[in-house]
């Protein structure tokens, strides 16, 4: 199976992960968050979200894990990314600190549940955290 069509999708979701949380970096043995990762053997991919307060909200806001389907967390993804890669596109109109990479995801590939799941409640946590509305 040819894999590197998959490593763009990896590397944009690593670089959208990480400057989101550069100015947010925390460890466990402080007390606080550990970064949230998400992965997809099958598909070579890892992202790692490091946003202060992500993985407390996992566990505390986020409705449990199988409580919407999959389908659901697609289609639900495709229009947060849509949106989200409106306003990275419009820096002078949507705060460039919150949207400042696109989000390639590409809804024919198959990122399993998990993924769905952790990148939707991401979009939530932002939505909650910076007190907007992203859909």
């Amino acid at each position: 199976m040819n894999f590197s069509k998959y490593m763009v999708p990896i590397i944009i979701f690593s670089c959208i992960v990480y400057a989101c949380s550069t100015s947010n970096r925390y460890n466990s043995s402080s007390g606080k968050d550990e970064p949230v990762v998400i992965a997809n053997d099958s598909l070579e991919y890892e992202i790692i979200i490091m946003d202060v307060g992500f993985n407390t909200y996992l566990v505390s806001n986020a409705r449990p894990v199988g409580y919407y389907s999959q389908s659901y967390l697609e289609s639900r993804n495709r229009l947060y990314t849509t949106e989200w890669n409106i306003r990275v596109l419009n820096p002078s109109r949507y705060n460039p600190n919150i949207y400042n990479n696109s989000i390639d995801y590409n809804p024919n590939v198959d990122y399993g549940y998990d993924v769905n799941y952790k990148l939707f409640n991401y979009f939530k946590f932002v939505e909650q955290k910076y007190r907007i509305k992203i859909r």
